[in-house]
């Protein structure tokens, strides 16, 4: 989906429509969850700190984040998606795959099946969609985000190999600020230089992700659709306004976080046995203390006293804390419902 979040808050509020807007909270900790198109002239960015974009955008709107309304409409993509094909694999809330190779209505084309469901998400959720079309996943991710707002490309087979040639490779899956970093220096700025280096080269230079990149290179992405991913862990975290010294209110915190992942657990009846307890120091020091029970943890007591029991072995005489996070995962049965929406489709024209 296009600015998911954003662009929901701005359909159901129409004083917000035009302006730049940041799903999220202005304070001086805050993260932008999302951010609207006309903030994202200004610079701003999802996951970018709220200072910054009201330092780029002094006049942005910061709006709280409603995530179940987000879920909801979610939920009703989902249903479009699946009236076409039942190999969905949800990514998060507002991206997933789709393998229409055969699909439900009969329709040859899978770049028609596109056009068809962008048109019917805009018509039922007054929302756009942008699309990907090609015969991989790697090249319908990269599609799909080619043309946003609202767009749709097709990457046929015939066209693959000059157009990953051409491709920057910070648009490559995985390629981040870093990693793009070290390509440049060791002269590495597009899909054909990738190209020129042989599969053995890439792993000494990037580990096991030079198999990816050396496969991505000439086009290759053997990953089937897969729709009964299982989710593999349930969690959230704070950013406190400022930083944390007491173990008192270490605990107190600790509580509310862990009462809201209860609550998702619960929700998508997601029983782990392995808790998680992340703690980020004033100095961005990142260290996190694991415990795994014998059983699923179905009781609200059990997840609390092994979190807090956690914390307990967490040093706070000498550095302050200025985030903490709880995860719960190693879930032997259970599986998350599909939630996914941006359309990139795996196809066979």
């Amino acid at each position: 989906m296009d600015a998911f979040y954003a662009s929901v808050e701005q359909r159901d509020y129409p004083e917000y429509r035009g302006k730049p807007l940041a799903v999220g909270y202005p304070e001086a900790r805050g993260v932008v969850a999302a951010a609207s198109y006309e903030a994202r002239r200004y610079g701003v960015r999802s996951a970018m700190p709220s200072k910054t974009a009201l330092r780029k955008c002094p006049n942005i709107i910061f709006v709280p984040p409603r995530f179940d309304v987000y879920k909801g409409v979610s939920c009703q993509i989902m249903d479009i998606f699946l009236e076409y094909t039942p190999l969905v694999e949800p990514l998060s809330l507002d991206e997933a795959f789709l393998d229409v190779t055969e699909n439900l209505k009969g329709i040859p084309s899978a770049t028609l099946i596109a056009r068809e469901i962008k048109q019917r998400i805009r018509e039922e959720t007054a929302l756009t969609a942008s699309a990907g079309v090609s015969y991989n996943k790697f090249l319908a991710k990269v599609a799909s985000d080619y043309r946003k707002p609202d767009g749709l490309y097709v990457i046929r087979p015939e066209d693959a190999e000059r157009f990953v040639e051409s491709l920057e490779v910070e648009r490559f899956f995985g390629v981040g600020k870093v990693t793009a970093g070290k390509m440049h220096h060791l002269g590495i700025h597009t899909g054909a230089d990738l190209k020129r280096l042989d599969e053995e080269r890439l792993v000494r230079y990037f580990g096991k992700a030079g198999h990816a990149y050396y496969e991505n290179a000439h086009g290759i992405d053997n990953r089937e659709v897969n729709s009964n991913r299982i989710r593999k862990s349930v969690g959230a975290e704070n950013t406190f306004d400022t930083d944390i010294e007491t173990s008192a209110r270490l605990t107190s915190e600790l509580h509310r976080i862990a009462l809201r992942v209860w609550d998702r657990i619960e929700e998508d009846k997601f029983y782990g046995r392995t808790v998680t307890l992340k703690i980020k120091y004033m100095d961005f020091e990142i260290i996190t203390r694991r415990k795994t029970l014998a059983s699923p943890i179905a009781d609200f007591d059990v997840f609390w006293n092994t979190s807090k029991e956690m914390l307990t072995h967490i040093e706070t005489s000498e550095k302050k804390i200025r985030l903490m996070g709880l995860t719960i995962s190693h879930n032997d049965d259970g599986q998350l419902p599909p939630g996914g929406i941006q359309l990139r489709i795996k196809f066979k024209d």
